[in-house]
């Protein structure tokens, strides 16, 4: 387990830096035959692919505890609908819209944690801040569950023509075995999406959407080193990994 650990964590260095230095998206730019129809489900999938993803166990970190890492998630968009084509500079956006990011987590007094995140795609003008507040109802033990709630947050840097912010709300649940914690949850995110600063004769309304959350995954410790994978159905599949040094 100790040699499979190293190796998927090496792996994820490397997948990290291909991605943030050689995948490419396009840049968010929005056409003048972009209608209402085509902002709104752009709006929902971007939306799903920005928010915060907060994967990972229940249990809080402890007062002490921080948890440093790399995350990379892949968001499954539909490339070749009419409104990603209308929504982009290039109509090239990848099938799977690459999104690294940096993360830190700190645990606090009363069971809670704090975390944010900082993520730019690579050769697009996409960037992202997001943060998350959790709460443990339940640490739990050798015998019993971790359930925690999570509030988070997440917005979009970069992109002239649009304002987007997403809230998130979820419940997950967790139990560790050996050196591995299977997790699960269920949550929703609230999507503001907002155009400004459009091409003459282009008028789009802002779009107000609530989406339903569902993920899984797992993670696997090696004495202060994380790795976790997981997966999650928001509107669209997201793939996600991160690699973490808990200290």
């Amino acid at each position: 387990m100790t040699r499979i650990i190293s190796y998927l964590f090496c792996i994820l260095i490397v997948f990290f830096v291909f991605v943030s230095s050689e995948a490419s998206a396009d840049d968010i730019d929005f056409q003048i035959d972009m209608m209402q129809s085509h902002f709104e489900r752009f709006s929902k999938e971007l939306g799903a692919s920005l928010s915060y993803k907060g994967f990972g166990p229940a249990e809080p970190l402890g007062v002490f505890g921080f948890d440093v890492g790399l995350e990379i998630s892949a968001a499954d968009i539909d490339e070749d609908s009419d409104f990603w084509e209308r929504a982009t500079e290039d109509s090239d956006m990848p099938g799977l819209i690459p999104i690294p990011k940096i993360y830190i987590k700190k645990g606090l007094p009363s069971k809670m944690d704090i975390g944010a995140i900082y993520s730019k795609v690579y050769d697009s003008n996409i960037s992202l801040i997001g943060a998350e507040l959790k709460y443990a109802i339940a640490e739990g033990s050798m015998t019993t569950a971790a359930i925690a709630v999570r509030g988070s947050y997440s917005r979009l840097l970069g992109v002239d023509q649009l304002d987007l912010d997403t809230y998130g709300l979820d419940l997950s649940i967790s139990k560790g075995f050996f050196d591995m914690t299977p997790f699960g949850g269920v949550g929703a995110v609230w999507i503001n999406s907002k155009p400004k600063s459009l091409p003459t004769g282009l008028n789009l309304d802002k779009e107000d959407i609530t989406l339903l959350r569902f993920f899984a995954g797992t993670t696997f410790s090696l004495s202060s080193l994380n790795i976790t994978a997981d997966v999650e159905y928001t509107k669209i599949p997201i793939y996600s990994i991160k690699a973490g040094i808990i200290f």
